[in-house]
């Protein structure tokens, strides 16, 4: 007992994997590059106001989901941060109307139908899919019982025919623009149709709440959980390399009897190792992987806009920064506590692939001219679209996929994998061989916060397999 293992990374599946190795018997040690824990999944500070970077949402946040015991158990959900359920979930508004997408499905099926007549048919039987998924959730090993997977089994037999498609092809069938757009705004459109009726059958079924206080308090609950169970975390610790019998830090090799990498896998496999792996699932990943970019923009607003919808949707296109998009969503945080009094914070999200266009602007020297013109177009919406926040910006940041790259060493700067249709991307094996393990989003299908948790616990798992050591 008590053999000593390091982790590489921690963000969500690295604190997620300290915390069962820690309770299971090993002297763990996570190994961190940035002063706060969390990776990608974080929350950060400028001049007063917070921009929250990582969940919109919780999957896993309804108590009645198996998930859900997983985030308590390691200490993400505590009483200080309880969840709340935006409703509605989203609004978009054209001129005096205004749509939107409830909680209560019958309710948003009916206003979406009286909205548009013509998709009454479209929307009825789009409905009916999403109801397939009602009782289906993120499989968990361990947790998840016999009887868990035969009420997902109406999902089971519609997820062929949805994972063949996008979900913009999907949505195709519905012809007014406005329903379309709102639809849209659920699950970026480039995934594959399973992955829309899944997190929108989420809505509906008291799942994917937020939790107060956002990624960086569930980061901080998992950091402490960790701590109390005896484990070490050392912030501003950039490992650079992984060897045989332990880890190389500035310069020093620091010993361990097991690894666990959970920085992003697409980096690791070329950067991390004494020779760029070459297994066949290396190989795959080189080649098919399809990465999340993002320009994230977040502002301060001198005015308390509590009034307005929790997510918005503005159908206005937007191209700059390297994106080209019809619609983007507009997060407002007024009821959080993330701004001084009177005040509110507001985010927004630019999907694209526009890695190229910022490591193009950082090497030839335009980079923060084009991020400060990347904000001033977004705040100029905004004053269109919101007319309280005019002169009213006190705040604002922008943070690209070089951001994310510089941060967190993600490939190409992405926040997570698109999940194509028809496409089985290459994943990183939790085991690689006794001793060295992969979690994180790059060892489990799409990304954001489930694969994350439910890898790190798998690693945790094999880990005491190997070890023979009782799985806590």
């Amino acid at each position: 007992m008590n053999e000593k293992l390091i982790i590489v990374g921690g963000g969500i599946s690295g604190l997620t994997a300290g915390i069962y190795a820690q309770r299971s018997g090993f002297q763990t040690l996570i190994l961190e590059k940035c002063a706060t824990p969390g990776g990608i999944s974080t929350c950060w500070k400028r001049g007063g106001y917070m921009f929250e970077g990582g969940v919109h949402w919780l999957n896993g946040s309804g108590e009645h989901l198996d998930l859900n015991k997983v985030w308590k158990e390691v200490g993400a959900l505590k009483e200080n941060n309880p969840v709340y359920f935006k409703d509605p979930v989203y609004v978009l508004k054209n001129g005096k109307a205004q749509l939107a997408i409830w909680r209560d499905a019958d309710r948003t099926l009916q206003e979406l139908s009286a909205y548009s007549p013509r998709d009454r048919k479209a929307l009825r039987n789009i409905f009916r899919d999403v109801r397939m998924f009602k009782y289906f959730q993120s499989p968990v090993e361990g947790v998840t019982g016999i009887m868990d997977y035969i009420r997902m089994f109406p999902a089971i037999c519609v997820t062929p025919r949805l994972w063949m498609q996008s979900i913009k092809h999907y949505l195709s069938r519905i012809k007014d623009p406005d329903v379309r757009t709102l639809m849209e705004a659920v699950v970026a459109p480039v995934n594959n149709a399973m992955t829309f009726a899944y997190t929108l059958s989420g809505f509906f079924t008291g799942d994917s709440g937020y939790p107060s206080g956002g990624s960086l308090r569930m980061a901080l609950n998992m950091a402490d959980t960790f701590r109390e169970a005896g484990g070490e975390i050392r912030y501003n610790t950039a490992v650079e390399k992984v060897v045989d019998g332990g880890v190389i830090v500035n310069g020093e090799l620091l010993k361990a009897d097991a690894i666990i990498v959970t920085v992003d896998a697409r980096t690791a496999i070329d950067k991390l190792f004494e020779k760029p792996l070459q297994d066949s699932w290396a190989r795959r990943m080189r080649r098919l992987l399809v990465t999340s970019q993002t320009v994230f923009v977040g502002v301060g607003v001198e005015a308390d806009l509590n009034a307005y919808p929790k997510s918005m949707v503005f159908k206005v296109p937007f191209k700059d920064g390297g994106v080209d998009i019809p619609f983007f969503v507009v997060s407002n945080y007024a009821r959080d506590k993330y701004s001084p009094e009177g005040c509110t914070t507001l985010t927004a999200l630019f999907p694209g692939y526009s890695y190229g266009y910022w490591k193009a602007a950082r090497e030839d020297g335009t980079y923060d001219e084009k991020k400060k013109a990347v904000a001033e177009k977004f705040i100029g919406i905004l004053e269109e679209q919101i007319p309280e926040t005019k002169g009213k910006i006190a705040v604002m940041d922008v943070a690209t996929p070089v951001t994310y790259q510089r941060y967190c060493d993600t490939y190409e700067g992405s926040y997570m994998s698109d999940w194509l249709p028809a496409t089985l991307t290459t994943n990183a094996p939790n085991r690689y061989r006794k001793g060295l393990y992969f979690a994180g989003q790059r060892t489990a299908y799409s990304g954001g916060l489930p694969p994350a948790v439910i890898s790190g616990r798998l690693a945790a798992r094999l880990l005491c397999k190997d070890f023979k050591h009782k799985f806590i």
